[in-house]
């Protein structure tokens, strides 16, 4: 296995290169080394426990590859690339730089793995007027996932040096990277750059309208959010902006001034208008989400039947009586049970249902869908112990650490591990997860909805909860029906 680390793919997006489209790296001379990685992009959260703390900075575009090494007659022989991008934060967690995720058992099964750094929260998201101005094209806001897109345009350029091949290239991601993979996917800015994506447990195909801060995924909502993080913040303009250190900008609350939005360069429509219209890029998916996501959202909280319908009006606003009932909570713990459902649905399984849905209809690809529902072995006492399948659990399969973590792993677990990154990287090389040896994966269809389920025993069946998903589904079509102009409104 050969590792390259830190390798630069822009400049620092420093000083006047703050809040602007990332700019080609800097030439060096000679050999430069890549023997350590590289600080990774500001963010806050701590790291995973256990882990050690990930330095953080201003200047983190850098990627590191994995490649395996290889002799023999197939030596030249290029190998497809999975370029990974990470969720921003999991539960708070940091997981950029963290052993779970590195990409060397991946590469031992012949691909070479490239993971990339990007600008996250308000470094790779602030909208405001005057960088709308500054930048010649009426748009500001998405500079990480155009920090996302010159990553992808330096593996074009570079990866064959490594042994990878530029015309096999697949994009994988969780949470925040998997919804940037589905971004991406309808982005005219990405087109060719990629060509086949694996996205666990994030999606983005819930309307604007639906969420409370709806108005701040368009254009004109999100600079008046950024003026207001500015205006916290004490700067007067863009330059005193520019000027501040990043701690304080990191230490400031920034809802509505840190995600995605429409903005009319990077995304020009709603992705699930243009997944609907089948204008996505055309690729094969494999997608999915866990059973249990929603339970370390509650961490910490209280939920109580009593006050289960008032809770998911203030958290949700007005539920429709028929959603209500699909989440039923009779008790402190079905309500509980239920509330954790909800987010689970909410949060992902609507999204990634969608995306397959979609996917499917629209014959722009295949679709291979999953279900985790594995339960690792959580030591007693730890604050995992009540997350089940949680979110980002099955990052500890996919990538085959398992042993990152001193837990009583049982013969299913290390299986279960060989057969994931066996799916994963099939997939990375036909654009399908089946091969030998490994239960049998069916694609998910418009008339065939059917779902690879990874637990003890591995088994095809449904999408589960699909009945409260269709109510919302319904929910999310009268939110679209009554808009009063395009999506594409600034």
């Amino acid at each position: 296995m050969v590792v390259y680390k830190g390798v630069p793919y822009a400049k620092p997006p420093l000083g006047t290169l703050r809040w602007r489209e990332p700019q080609p790296a800097s030439p060096w001379k000679g050999v430069r080394k890549a023997d350590a990685f590289a600080p990774i992009c500001m963010q806050s959260g701590e790291p995973l426990p256990g882990a050690p703390p990930e330095r953080t900075s201003g200047a983190g575009l850098y990627l590191n590859v994995w490649a395996p090494a290889r002799s023999g007659a197939r030596r030249n022989e290029p190998l497809p690339v999975m370029v990974w991008i990470y969720g921003e934060r999991v539960m708070d967690q940091r997981v950029v730089l963290h052993p779970l995720t590195w990409g060397d058992r991946l590469a031992s099964k012949d691909v070479v793995v490239v993971s990339l750094n990007y600008r996250g929260g308000a470094f790779g998201f602030l909208a405001h007027p005057e960088l709308t101005r500054e930048s010649g094209r009426g748009a500001s806001g998405n500079y990480g996932l155009m920090d996302q897109i010159a990553a992808l345009k330096w593996v074009q350029r570079n990866i064959a040096s490594f042994g990878g091949d530029p015309e096999r290239v697949t994009l994988f991601g969780q949470s925040a990277g998997s919804m940037s993979a589905s971004l991406l996917m309808t982005s005219p800015l990405a087109k060719g750059l990629f060509h086949q994506v694996i996205g666990q447990s994030g999606g983005v195909f819930i309307p604007p309208e639906a969420s409370p801060t709806g108005a701040g995924f368009l254009l004109k909502g999100a600079e008046q959010a950024g003026v207001k993080l500015a205006a916290a913040l004490g700067a007067r303009d863009l330059a005193a902006m520019r000027a501040l250190p990043a701690n304080a900008i990191l230490s400031q609350r920034t809802r509505g001034a840190d995600h995605f939005i429409l903005d009319g360069h990077v995304l020009r429509r709603e992705p699930y208008e243009v997944f609907a219209a089948a204008e996505q890029h055309q690729m094969p998916v494999l997608l999915g989400w866990n059973a249990d996501e929603g339970t370390s959202f509650l961490e910490g909280q209280r939920v109580r039947a009593a006050t289960f319908a008032a809770d998911l009006q203030r958290d949700f606003g007005r539920l429709p009586p028929p959603l209500l009932a699909a989440y039923p909570a009779a008790s402190d713990a079905q309500a509980r049970t239920s509330r954790a459902a909800l987010e689970r649905d909410l949060r992902f399984g609507y999204d990634m249902w969608t995306w397959a849905r979609l996917q499917a209809k629209s014959g722009r690809g295949r679709v291979f869908a999953y279900h985790f529902a594995q339960v690792p072995p959580y030591p007693q006492g730890s604050r995992f112990a009540s997350w089940g399948a949680g979110h980002g659990t099955e990052l500890r399969y996919v990538f085959g650490h398992l042993d990152q973590e001193r837990w009583a792993w049982t013969g299913f677990d290390r299986k279960l591990a060989e057969t994931m990154a066996a799916y994963w990287t099939n997939f990375a090389k036909r654009g399908d997860p089946n091969g030998a040896g490994l239960p049998a994966w069916p694609s998910f269809t418009a008339g065939e909805e059917r779902v690879l389920h990874l637990r003890d025993p591995i088994a095809v069946g449904g999408v589960v909860n699909r009945p409260a998903l269709a109510l919302l589904d319904a929910i999310f079509a009268q939110a679209r029906a009554s808009r009063s102009s395009p999506s594409d409104r600034r």
